[in-house]
């Protein structure tokens, strides 16, 4: 008797332990409820391009924003868990020149994924314009003749990855394409007979101004948004806008307006928001450039 009940003991040790492994395992494992294999796995750097993805792939792909909104992504980093997200995506599609920093370390962590990098159409594209390769301004979404650049190179992507849904992707970016250009008209015809000089916060809108024959003037001269103006650039910039007759000064979403304001005050004028789009916001693409030119047509027409 004694050695059937040391025998059962020994039994009951042994099976469960195992019996709680083999439960947890199958309902705790996050590759069993997270992962949808039947669709790509798109990681998008910035919440445009996240939204370049999202119309493209719709329902074929899951895609994740790493970016959060209302986050700059100039100086933005992933973490650790971000870097797991990444390395089990198919593809991270990203804005380009140099607008995504953190890429580069992808090649330390061996991402096997593919990067799209939907600047580097452009760049070719445009490899004659000096602006273009000189200045590395990387804010190309902002002229939407790039824009649809962008998109069909997402949907070039997607489409080379999972080529059974290759005409899925392919209609989806021509429809979205049609609506770019449908905006890019809009911009077109109604700053065509505008004036041209316009005074944004920072050097953003370098490929908006050229295709539209605009002038930008800035602020802040980088191409990134933080850092202060001195007392003499706010100096300099009252006179600019005195001498050009300007009336409007324009600040952006997430940045302190002060700096703004003040110079709108000592020219008798007003603050208005010409958005970047780089830290998300409600709205679309679309709906946030048509906010631009509103703005716009109010400072220059």
């Amino acid at each position: 008797m004694n050695i059937q009940i040391k025998i059962a003991i020994i039994a009951i040790i042994i099976v469960i332990p195992l019996s709680i492994f083999a439960v947890y395992e199958t309902n705790s494992n996050p590759q069993f409820t997270i992962i949808d294999n039947s669709k790509l796995q798109v990681v998008s750097s910035f919440y445009t391009i996240n939204e370049f993805a999202q119309n493209v792939g719709q329902e074929k792909i899951d895609v994740t924003l790493l970016v959060p909104i209302g986050v700059e992504p100039h100086d933005w980093e992933p973490t650790i868990k971000d870097v797991l997200i990444i390395q089990n995506s198919d593809l991270i599609v990203i804005n380009g020149i140099g607008f995504e920093n953190w890429v580069d370390k992808l090649d330390e962590n061996d991402y096997r994924g593919i990067i799209v990098n939907t600047g580097d159409e452009i760049l070719i594209k445009n490899s004659d314009e000096e602006y273009v390769n000189d200045s590395r301004d990387p804010h190309i979404w902002l002229n939407p003749v790039f824009a649809k650049i962008q998109v069909q190179t997402i949907a070039t992507s997607f489409s080379n990855l999972d080529p059974e849904n290759q005409q899925y992707y392919q209609l989806n970016a021509v429809k979205y394409i049609e609506q770019l250009d449908l905006l890019d008209s809009k911009i077109r015809n109604e700053l065509s007979d505008c004036n041209s000089d316009f005074i944004a916060f920072h050097d953003a809108f370098s490929y908006f101004a050229d295709e539209y024959d605009l002038n930008q003037h800035t602020i802040l001269s980088s191409n990134d948004p933080h850092g202060e103006a001195t007392a003499k650039t706010l100096e300099n910039v009252i006179s600019l806008a005195r001498e050009l007759n300007i009336k409007v000064i324009f600040a952006e979403e997430n940045v302190d307006t002060r700096t703004s304001q003040i110079i709108a005050n000592e020219i008798g004028g007003k603050v208005l928001v010409l958005s970047p789009l780089e830290v998300g916001s409600d709205g679309t693409y679309i709906s946030k450039m048509t906010e631009n030119l509103s703005n716009l047509k109010e400072a220059l027409c």
